[in-house]
């Protein structure tokens, strides 16, 4: 039916090109010269797109002749030769990435139906129900089932045709029948399949059927009885369409038992409703609603519809190697089906290669189904190769595999080729991770010698080989954990259990002189065993040994702690000085109520001084400026960065502001810049410049010192505060070749948690870490070296607060797959002579229990809280101190202005008031 349908198909297509050639031809007999040229011109415009499509191809297949694990490269090929039509090189680009990669749905579907278009002439369809085959054990889709399906349909009329096409409709509705969205599909399929046939056994009308003629029929009116009975069985979308329809066709009422088990469906129905609807509203990849949904099947407990959710929850997020950790530790552990344990081990390995952990479960299922030993080794060489991202990843694998050969071997046996196979894999595990994994990672991933522990005491144990056993344990010490006394103890007991109190005592006698961390014990065991098993010589021997051990690191001990004595008193004295040094720049004379005018020891000399001195101060004796008051309050806000402080503010008249009154700085329409650059020209105007582009500037204050000049960093101010998240995403804009620093303004007293380092500090599989770039490397290239390993989202260089590069850089990838990818075939590239290291972000965790700006310390002096960056190098106060503290008699003087003035007309200070203030004791 179906090769019939498309022989039509095909041969209405070659009518329609053939019309479409005879119209080309009668336009071009009636077209002139010019429309001669516009024909060339289009012949030259095609051949120049088959030149680029071909070049691009052979550049694609020329990249992965170097990689071929690079996907999306892969991906690209594919589309194309499809494009171009080449389908031998389409066939076989698609082969070589099936081998390598589990393929999608979609490239599936698209290479079925190729293959479908050039063997439907063929007499032998085989070839095409293989790759269907390998197809439907990548994952289980029901549309590839479908197609499968359709396809036997049309070598129905074959020998044994039709009940091919049973069969593999009956695969199909054991693979994903319980698909509650997709399942219905594949049964109305299979329904209208078996309604075909039946029509073909119906004698035609007016022809009475012979006896064999209606027991067919009627076998096959049963067969689709049964169907409509085991769909309406199970919940299913619209399951109420498929009654009426079974109502409709049944010539009776439908079973009782039919009745009961449709009812049920339909209240299962109900309780899976909430979570299919979650599914249809959430985005991809819906890992949390299928999380949900898997742990509502798994307490439900029915094993057909937790596999089909995992079935389905794997199709979107088949790169979640924990999602197959669940999925393939449930078959092991409560199905324990042999095919379809080890076909969905073997599938999360090709989805996930990096992940260690399932390949180690893998190796333990094939082993505990009974597979060869070669299939093992075979798997295990492919692990080995697989890539993984920790050198303890390799440690761990190889763990297993040493594992599975010692449970081979028959101990019985003196020697066994098992025995030696074991042996010679223990020799090279160690040459590997001598020579790849250190020369990889720098570092062996197995500091405490952990295979060596093991290969010793399976020596001592099951070998009787303590020869070779404390072979391996010189080996283990020489390795630097000869310091260590669980170490020695950890030989010492397998002297104790396998070998002679000889050996026993020197290992102890050995621990003792070369033991760090804890003498005291390892000596404490030697006694102990020279109680139980030594002479009165040995005793003595063992007594001398431990006490000269003890004595020599009492008096190590004993200098290591001087020094650091010596050390805390010279920095306790450093403490106190300082401490001492600001108590004498903040003390003030007693008894004087706070703000009174101190009266001239020295009369008009005095006075004289005092006028002179003012206007030093302040050029001349006028009222500070409105810019002078506010800069003395961002200074101040600066140190103390808290409301509460008692430290009074002014306005332009010299009063005190009340707590009612806006304040000069809005934090929430403000921002705070920093790492400028002190020589910059011109600050406020080039600020003015970058941020207007985020909204209006209502005004920017720079911080300057006391003579004037900038301080690199400053407020922004914003007419409306939609533009701070605008002016925040210009954080480590380049400014004159310095990174500049854009943070809110946070007050830290109210906001505590705040954190302005707005990086993530825990490990992110979708990022890697590179170091040992040139410094030359710009963040362009970078994207150019990292765009071959998968989809680039952001590529962030390293730098200093002065803008020049560290040669470190994150790079940030579409999913951990691409990341993973990416330390593979980047670690240890050169890059103008430089070696890089690539490895997974991973920063270390950020000291938060130091002593901090924001942190009180062990110092007893109070401390002023200062804002989100902490304090700055040279943060001053331009108020007086006599107005920065308390005072009991503080209903006096307000601000300037006496109690008596503040009842009538309020006497403005001049600057030498204040001065006098200073001044007079």
């Amino acid at each position: 039916m179906a090769a019939a349908s498309n022989a039509e198909t095909t041969h209405l297509q070659d009518m329609e090109e053939g019309d479409a050639e005879m119209d080309e031809q009668e336009m071009d007999s009636e077209s002139d010269g010019m429309g001669e040229d516009n024909s060339d011109d289009e012949e030259d415009e095609t051949s120049e797109d088959e030149k680029e499509n071909e070049a691009e191809i052979q550049r694609l297949e020329e990249q992965l002749s170097i990689n071929a694990f690079d996907y999306n490269c892969h991906v690209d090929l594919i589309k194309l030769l499809k494009h171009d039509g080449e389908l031998p090189r389409l066939r076989k680009a698609r082969q070589k990435m099936s081998e390598l990669f589990p393929l999608t749905e979609e490239i599936w579907l698209d290479w079925l139906k190729d293959e479908i278009g050039l063997t439907e002439d063929e007499p032998n369809r085989e070839k095409v129900n293989e790759l269907f085959e390998r197809a439907i054990k990548d994952y289980i889709c029901p549309d590839i089932w479908l197609e499968y399906a359709q396809y036997s349909i049309g070598g129905m009329g074959l020998p044994g045709g039709i009940e091919r096409v049973r069969s593999v409709f009956e695969r199909a509705i054991t693979a994903v029948g319980l698909h509650m969205t997709k399942g219905q599909t594949v049964w109305e399929a299979y329904r209208e399949f078996e309604n075909a046939v039946l029509a073909t056994v119906q004698p035609p009308p007016g022809k009475i059927a012979s006896r064999d003629e209606q027991e067919l029929l009627n076998k096959q009116l049963r067969r689709i009885h049964t169907l409509f009975r085991r769909q309406l069985a199970v919940p299913l979308m619209d399951m109420e369409a498929t009654y009426a329809e079974y109502e409709e066709w049944s010539e009776h009422a439908p079973p009782d038992e039919m009745l009961r088990q449709y009812k049920t469906a339909l209240r299962q129905r109900e309780k899976y409703e909430p979570f299919e609807e979650s599914l249809l509203v959430a985005e991809s990849p819906k890992l949390a609603e299928y999380q949900a949904y898997i742990d509502f099947e798994t307490k439900e407990g029915d094993p057909a519809r937790i596999q089909i959710t995992f079935e389905r929850t794997l199709v979107e997020n088949c790169l979640v190697p924990d999602m197959w950790t669940k999925y393939t530790t449930y078959l092991d552990r409560q199905l324990k089906i042999k095919d379809l344990v080890l076909s969905t081990h073997d599938r999360a390995v090709r989805n996930c290669p990096w992940t260690m952990t399932l390949w180690k479960s893998y190796l333990q299922a094939v082993e505990r189904h009974g597979g060869t030993r070669q299939t093992v080794a075979d798997l295990f060489e492919k692990a080995l190769n697989a890539g993984f991202v920790q050198a303890r990843d390799y440690v761990e694998i190889w763990q297993v595999f040493l594992d599975y050969l010692r449970r081979c071997v028959d101990f019985s046996q003196e020697s066994s080729q098992e025995l030696e196979e074991l042996r010679g894999s223990f020799a090279r595990c160690l040459d590997y991770m001598k020579q790849d994994v250190e020369e990889r990672f720098g570092e062996s991933g197995d500091p405490s010698c952990n295979i060596m522990q093991l290969w010793a005491r399976i020596e001592a144990l099951h070998c009787k080989n303590m020869q070779k056993a404390r072979e391996l344990w010189d080996s283990i010490m020489t390795k630097g954990n000869a310091k260590y006394a669980n170490m020695w103890l950890e030989y010492y007991n397998l002297e104790r259990a396998y070998g002679d109190s000889v050996h026993c005592r020197k290992a102890l006698h050995r621990a003792v002189q070369c033991t760090s961390d804890y003498p005291e014990h390892v000596c404490e065991v030697l006694l102990n065993f020279e109680r139980v098993e030594g002479s009165l010589e040995d005793w003595d021997a063992a007594v001398l040994k431990s006490e000269t051990r003890l004595n020599w690191v009492h008096e190590q001990r004993a200098k290591v702690a001087a020094r650091e004595a010596v050390r805390a008193q010279q920095d306790e004295e450093q403490s106190q000085q300082r401490r001492k040094a600001k108590a004498d720049k903040k003390k003030v004379p007693k008894g004087r109520p706070f703000g009174e005018k101190r009266k001239a020891e020295h009369g008009p000399d005095r006075d004289e001084w005092t006028d002179h001195a003012a206007p030093k101060r302040h050029r001349g004796n006028r009222e500070p400026s409105e810019e002078e008051h506010i800069m003395t309050l961002e200074i101040d806000d600066l140190e103390t960065g808290s409301e509460g402080s008692t430290r009074p503010e002014f306005n332009k008249a010299g009063q005190k502001q009340s707590n009612h009154q806006t304040e000069l700085r809005s934090d929430e329409h403000s921002v705070f810049v920093s790492n400028l650059s002190y020589a910059l020209e011109e600050p406020e105007a080039k600020l003015t410049t970058l941020f207007e582009t985020c909204g209006p500037v209502k005004q920017i204050r720079l911080v300057s010192t006391n003579r004037g000049s900038f301080r690199g960093y400053g407020y922004v101010q914003f007419e409306r505060c939609q533009s701070v998240s605008e002016a925040l995403k210009l954080d480590r804009r380049q400014v004159e070749g310095r990174p500049m620093f854009v943070s809110p303004c946070v007050d830290k007293n109210k906001n505590p948690d705040f954190k302005v380092f707005k990086y993530n500090a825990s490990m992110e599989k979708h990022k890697i870490f590179i170091q040992g770039l040139p410094f030359s490397c710009t963040k362009e290239r970078l994207e150019e070296i990292g765009k071959n390993h998968g989809t680039i989202k952001e590529v962030r260089l390293v730098t200093f607060r002065s803008g020049k590069p560290k040669g470190l850089a994150y790079v940030e990838f579409a999913n951990e797959a691409q990341a993973s990818q990416a330390v593979l075939e980047m670690d240890g590239m050169c890059i103008d002579q430089n070696r890089i290291s690539v490895a997974i972000s991973n920063p270390p965790r950020r000291n938060t229990s130091k002593p901090g700006p924001s942190q009180p310390t062990a110092n007893p002096t109070p401390q002023q809280v200062h804002g989100a960056r902490g304090r700055g190098r040279t943060q001053l106060s331009l108020l007086p101190r006599s107005l920065n503290r308390q005072s009991g008699q503080a209903g006096k003087v307000e601000n300037g202005t006496t109690s008596k003035e503040a009842g009538g007309d309020a006497k403005r200070l001049s600057n030498a008031d204040f001065a006098k203030m200073l001044l007079k004791k």
